[in-house]
This record gives structure tokens, C-alpha cells and sequence, in this order.
């Protein structure tokens, strides 16, 4: 039987887009491999693939010979590892910048001074002496320049002649080399040649400038993307190494994987709850912020859930753990960041099928762009001219086309965006969910648990005689301290509230959907719905129940045999925030429905108080479903929000389902986006999020296009018989590193930009 896995595994090696669509294409057509998708970003493959007929080892022999390989091992030692290589790699390159850099800087001063221009102001003319010894100092610079520094691009020559499989070194490589080349063959046959060619005119300057400033480029780049993965390197940072554990009467410190589910963790004020678990003994404030995003700390007693990784602000606690390993909210987090982060986004599909064929049309362009120069450009001027002007095209388009930037475009943005959300309590699933959510224009909010807290409480008290207030919370309490009904825990929790101590009750009974009765003291009291004072023949009063029940409130009497001695409210109460989500919503342009079985006139209270656009009552989870379809046919992009369990099918039939993650439910597969905490003010900090990302990608996709279509024809020599300009490879260089550059640059912004 077919088990198909997959695995994220993090990939060394790669420098450009091209590599990513080279490494996919590869191991796709490996038998027992069902998808490959790679994310150049973030540097990582994911691989779907059946473990019985391909191995990783066999992967890595796939692609070892062309430069990458896939990094196998548990999560915490691989992403050590390869944040060590990283740093390795980024030394290494900021070695290479500090021995090119006065090499190019002397380059560029050569030839501003060799085409008659004055760049100090000291000067007018480059002395016989000098210019004799820059002549024998040039080949020197741009020799350490190609075999030294250059090393990976002329690496990426061998296996483009090799496995006919190019890239962004490749075309780097072929470049450099071929300008290093040509000046090297004027210089050894000057004599020779000087009929031929203008043996005075030679390209180590370019050689020397093109790799500089690649390689300063390369720097910059692999600096700023080591900024992107921040947020997952704090989520990692959170991480408890041991925890305090109660075995045998005794307090032992154990590593955190020793800790097994059932283990008793002792707290202490100030420390790290190290693993989820419940509430056993004591009472403290729980700080969340790392996970939820709020500030405010949580107060949380016996039977209360806490989450590892948050920290005991007051109280010492006895917690039972009921998550380890990979099943804990931080380690489910963690792994959905990361999944998102290296998925891509619909928007993306475009450049990987530009990125797979451009490196190849490129090198048919640089070659064709040579060709046209000295057949058709010797026609009207000097054959040496125009060999000269054919070499700098060719150079110039193979350096300035590297599709870095468009590589980049996309990925850096998603790694920011993902992360900046998730340390604002937002999980994103997936980048298709990021992109498809800066499109919604109609949010629909189930009831319970997401407008309002899912949770019945007492709103009113309103005593009939002699009995106060108090009095009739005390004497209702004890007699609903018996039930398991969760309007009797509701009244019992508000007794609580209030410090009231409890009556004995003698002979209490359940009476089956109509209340309870039971005897305090001498009197025997009842509690229930209108059946039950119908049934005792008890008037109730009709205006006091239709004042509830238009408030969204449940009605419930307290009577004696003989009359009503007082009516109770209760209702499931709004969310703080709820009012002030709906309100920016507006503001964002997103209309909002509320979706829920309640009746009607509990529905149109509450959506009023809120201020909610639509309201769509008395609808059965089963056909939830059908009435989003309806307001897509309507042509909305349409966003349902809901608790994830009962609102699973609705939730999937939005064009992106939002979850209200509440305590350790994080990990729902049917919604597109996660808001942890419960917290509806999220929502609009999520569309804002997701736009801000999305203007990002367009801005950086439009800056990385426009560059090569404008770049391009300009290296080729198309302004050059019109106004004699023809773009230096070494300026094409330079351009080309800073492309890049920017467009993390631009991503990076994303980590100050304010989310509404």
C-alpha cells in the first residue's frame, strides 16, 4: 500500500530562483516522488513522497552533483546546524567583500580616469607610470577576483556545460569569464592582435567590478534574510529546556523531553510553564503575550488549561501535563508558521514559470545579442568596435538578468507577513490563505464563541417581595448547586462572585425540561421555565419575560408553591472587543454578517448592539454552508469566522475560514487562518496584515519585472546607435546586487509597519 509522507527539509546551495525551479524539477521526476514544491525565501523543500521507494539519501544524490543538497534531522538540532552554516556562509562573504571591495574601488578609478573623467578633481590625466602599473595590477585583481572570490560561478559553468543545467551563477560565471578571457588572450597576443582587435581596450576592470559587487550584493542579501526568520527563532527562543517535576514525594529537574503526559510540574512565581497542561493546585496570572499577542495577563486557578512556554506571574502552581513533544500549542505553532512560510502564495505560480525558463532564454539572448554585433554591427563601424560593444552586451545582459529580485519578490514578503502575524496571535495556514484574505469584502461571524463568549452568565436579578437581591442569588444558588445544567453553573458562579455562602437543600429533584425544586429551611422552592410555573399554576409576569427574551435573555423563575418571589436573566454575554472589530471592519470596507441558529429576535439584539450589517438566524450548522455560497454567488469574497468544530463545513466553503483559536485549540484544519485567544479584534488586524503584505509582493514583483525589461534592452545596445549609451557591465553588476537588496529591504518593512 502507497504511504506518501511529507517532510520539510531545510536545502543548502541555492542562490537565485532558477536554483529552486532546478532542484523542484529534478526531484519530481524521481519515482516515489508525488510533488516537490521549493521556497528560494526561505531556503527550505517541501517533499510529498512514498518512504518504501525513495529515500533522502537518494534525493540528495539527485542533486548533490548539481550543487544542493536537502538537511535531514530533528527540528532543533537541524535548525541549529543550519543556522550555523548560515553564519558561516555570511562570514565567509563578508571575508570576500573586505578583499574585493578595495579591488573594485580601484577598478572603478581606473576607468572613470582611462574615459577622460576627473573623479577627485586632482588630476587630469592618469600619468604614463601609473597607467602602466594599473595595466600589470588589473589582470592580478581580476585573476584572485574570478578563481578566488569567484569560485561558485565558475562552479555553476561547469554544470551548465555538464548537466545543461543553468542558473544565476551559471550566467554570472559565463559573463565574467568570458570578459576575463578575452582581456587575458589581448594581453598574452597584444602584438599579435593589434591589427585585429584594440588591444589597449581589455575587461578585467569589468571582471573585477561585476563579482565585487555580486558578491557585496549576495552579502547584504543573506544579512537581511537572516532578519526574516526572526519570528520563528523567538518562537524556538520561547522554548522551556527543563522542567521542576514532582516523582516519589520528591522535586526533580528533568530535561523537558523526559517530561511523559501525567507528570505533576511545579511552577514557580516568576518561571516558564514549560508544557501544557491543567491547573492542579494554586492560583496566579498567567502571561500569554508571547502566544495571544495580549498584554494583559490571564487569572487562572484549579481546572484552569495553561499553555507551555507562558509565564506564572504571581502564584506557585501544581500543573498536570497533557501535551508533550510535538503536540504542545508552542510546537503546533512553531510547525504552522513554518509550513506557511514556505508554502506559496497563488500570486507566486507566475514567477516560478518565468524564473524556469529565463535563465536559459537569457543565455540565447546574451549569445544572439554577440551575434547581431559583430555581423551586423561590423557593417557600419570598425570590426574591433564592434567586438567591443558585442563583448559588453554579452557580459551585460548575462549579469544584469539574474532573476534574484523575482525570486525574492514574493517569499521574503510571506516569511514577514506569517511571522509578524503570529507574534500578533494571528496563524496563517498557508500563503494561498494570506493572499486570498486581502481580497474578502464580506466577513460572516458565527454567534457563540466568536461575537459573543460562549459562556452563559447572569445579567440580571430582579426580586419579587420581601427578598433582596442577594437573597434570591443565595437561595437559587443552593438549590442550582445540585444541577449539571449550564444555566445552574451560570447562577452558581455568580454566587461565587459575590462571596455568598450556600443554603443545605434537602429533597431536590431534577424535573426534566421544565426546572428543579428542592426544600430550603421549611419552603420548598422552584426554579425553571414558564412550563414549569404553567404546570404549578403560577402567574407569571408577561412583561418582565418579554423584556428578556427581547434582549437575547433567558427567563428563569424562581417561585415558591404559592407565587414568583423572583425572575432571573440569562444570556451569553458580547465580547469586549466585538463592537470595536465589526467598527474597523466597516472602516476596512468589509461588511459583516452574523450566521447562527439562535432565534431571530436573540439575533437582530445582538447584531443592533454590535452593529452588524446582516443578520441570518435560525440556520442549522448543515446549512451554514449553503447561505456563504449564496453571498459568493452574490460575487463577495467572503471570510467565515467561527469556532472550528460545528462551523467545520462552513468554514471550508469560504473562500478563507477563520478560527477562533480559544485555549490550546489551535490545530484546525478547516480554517485558513487561526485567531488565538478568542479575541474578534484580531480579525481586522489580520486583513490589515494581509494587505500590507500583498502591496508588498506587488510592489517588489513590479521593481524586479520593470528592472529587467528595462535593463535588459539597454545592456543589449538598443540606446547605443541612437544616443551612444550602452549600459557597463559593471554598472549591470552593481544594479543587479542591489536589486535584490532592496526587495528584502522592502519586505522587512512589513516588520514596523503598525497592523490596525
Amino acid at each position: 500500500m502507497k504511504k506518501i509522507i511529507k517532510k520539510s527539509y531545510p536545502v543548502m546551495g541555492m542562490h537565485c530562483a532558477s536554483c529552486a525551479s532546478v532542484i523542484k524539477r529534478k526531484l519530481e521526476k524521481l519515482d516515489g516522488v508525488e510533488s516537490c514544491t521549493v521556497n528560494y525565501g526561505n531556503e527550505k523543500a517541501q517533499v510529498a513522497y512514498d518512504p518504501q521507494k525513495v529515500t533522502v539519501s537518494q534525493m540528495n544524490h539527485e542533486i548533490d552533483k548539481l550543487g544542493y543538497s536537502l538537511m535531514e534531522g530533528e527540528m532543533d538540532h537541524s535548525d541549529s546546524s543550519i543556522k550555523s552554516q548560515k553564519l558561516k556562509d555570511l562570514a565567509k562573504l563578508q571575508r570576500h567583500v573586505q578583499i574585493v571591495l578595495p579591488m573594485v574601488a580601484v577598478s572603478i578609478l581606473v576607468m572613470a580616469w582611462e574615459i577622460g573623467a576627473d573623479p577627485l578633481g586632482f588630476w587630469p590625466k592618469m600619468p604614463e607610470m601609473l597607467m602602466e602599473f594599473f595595466h600589470h595590477l588589473l589582470p592580478v585583481f581580476a585573476t584572485y577576483a574570478l578563481f578566488v572570490i569567484g569560485v561558485p560561478y565558475l562552479q555553476g559553468v561547469i554544470r551548465f556545460f555538464r548537466y545543461r543545467v543553468a542558473n544565476m551563477d551559471s550566467l554570472v560565471g559565463i559573463g565574467t569569464s568570458v570578459a576575463f578571457l578575452y582581456s587575458f588572450i589581448v594581453t598574452a597576443f597584444e602584438e599579435s592582435l593589434a591589427s585585429y582587435v584594440n588591444t589597449e581596450q581589455n575587461y578585467y576592470d569589468v571582471t573585477i567590478v561585476v563579482i565585487g559587487f555580486i558578491t557585496l550584493g549576495k552579502f547584504l542579501e543573506a544579512r537581511s534574510k537572516l532578519k526574516t526568520g526572526e519570528a520563528i527563532e523567538k518562537l524556538l527562543g520561547l522554548q522551556v529546556k527543563n522542567a521542576l517535576i514532582l516523582r516519589d514525594g520528591k522535586e526533580i529537574e528533568v530535561p523537558i523531553d523526559q517530561v511523559v503526559v501525567g507528570d505533576i510540574m511545579l511552577v514557580k512565581p516568576g518561571a516558564k510553564i514549560p508544557l501544557d497542561g491543567v491547573i492542579i493546585e494554586g492560583k496566579s496570572s498567567i502571561d500569554e503575550s508571547m502566544i495571544t499577542g495580549e498584554s494583559i495577563p490571564v487569572d487562572k486557578g484549579p481546572g484552569d488549561t495553561v499553555i507551555g512556554s507562558t509565564i506564572n506571574k504571581q502564584g506557585s502552581l501544581q500543573i498536570r501535563v497533557v501535551k508533550v513533544g510535538s503536540d504542545t500549542m508552542l510546537s503546533q505553532i512553531i510547525k504552522m508558521v513554518e509550513d506557511a512560510q514556505g508554502s506559496k502564495a497563488p500570486i507566486e505560480r507566475m514567477v516560478d514559470q518565468i524564473s524556469a525558463i529565463f535563465v536559459p532564454i537569457v543565455l540565447v539572448l546574451s549569445v544572439v545579442t554577440l551575434i547581431f554585433w559583430l555581423v551586423i554591427g561590423s557593417q557600419f563601424m570598425p570590426f574591433s568596435q564592434a567586438l567591443t560593444l558585442g563583448i559588453l552586451s554579452f557580459v551585460g545582459i548575462l549579469v544584469i538578468a539574474c532573476p534574484c529580485a523575482m525570486g525574492l519578490a514574493t517569499p521574503t514578503a510571506i516569511i514577514v507577513g506569517v511571522g509578524k502575524a503570529a507574534q500578533n496571535g494571528i496563524l496563517i495556514k498557508n500563503a494561498e490563505s494570506l493572499e486570498k484574505f486581502n481580497y474578502i469584502n464580506f466577513v460572516i461571524m458565527d454567534k457563540t464563541g466568536t461575537i459573543t463568549n460562549g459562556k452563559p452568565v447572569v445579567t440580571d436579578i430582579q426580586s419579587i417581595g420581601s427578598n433582596s437581591e442577594k437573597d434570591i442569588l443565595q437561595l437559587l444558588a443552593s438549590l442550582e448547586s445540585h444541577s449539571e445544567h449550564p444555566l445552574a453553573f451560570a447562577i452558581v458562579e455568580k454566587a461565587k462572585n459575590e462571596k455568598l455562602s450556600l443554603h443545605k437543600v434537602k429533597d431536590f429533584e431534577a424535573i426534566e425540561g421544565k426546572g428543579l425544586k428542592g426544600t430550603i429551611g421549611d419552603t420548598e422552592h422552584f426554579a425553571g421555565n414558564l412550563k414549569l410555573a404553567s404546570d404549578l399554576k403560577i402567574a407569571v409576569d408577561d412583561e418582565v419575560i418579554k423584556t428578556f427574551t427581547s434582549q437575547g435573555k433567558t427567563p428563569v423563575v424562581f417561585m415558591t408553591k404559592q407565587n414568583v418571589i423572583g425572575y432571573i436573566g440569562i444570556a451569553d454575554t458580547i465580547k469586549d472587543d466585538a463592537k470595536e472589530a465589526v467598527a474597523a471592519l466597516h472602516k476596512q470596507g468589509i461588511k459583516v454578517a452574523m450566521l447562527t441558529g439562535d432565534n431571530e429576535r436573540t439575533a437582530q439584539y445582538i447584531a443592533k448592539q454590535v452593529g452588524i450589517d446582516r443578520v441570518i438566524a435560525e440556520v442549522l450548522p448543515a446549512d451554514k454552508a449553503s447561505e456563504i455560497k449564496k453571498l459568493q454567488k452574490e460575487g463577495y469574497k467572503v471570510a467565515m469566522v467561527g469556532d472550528g468544530i460545528n462551523d467545520a463545513p462552513a468554514l471550508a466553503t469560504a473562500d478563507v475560514g477563520v478560527a477562533m483559536g480559544t485555549g490550546t485549540d489551535v490545530a484546525i484544519e478547516s480554517a485558513g487562518i487561526t485567531l488565538l485567544g478568542g479575541h474578534i479584534s484580531k480579525l481586522p488586524k489580520a486583513v490589515s496584515l494581509a494587505r500590507a503584505t500583498m502591496n508588498i509582493i506587488k510592489q517588489n514583483l513590479f521593481w524586479a519585472f520593470f528592472y529587467n525589461i528595462i535593463g535588459i534592452p539597454i545592456a543589449a545596445g538598443l540606446l547605443y546607435p541612437l544616443f551612444g549609451i550602452l549600459l557597463n557591465p559593471a554598472i549591470a553588476g552593481a544594479a543587479m546586487g542591489f536589486s535584490s537588496v532592496s526587495v528584502v529591504a522592502n519586505s522587512l518593512r512589513l516588520k514596523s509597519q503598525k497592523i490596525a
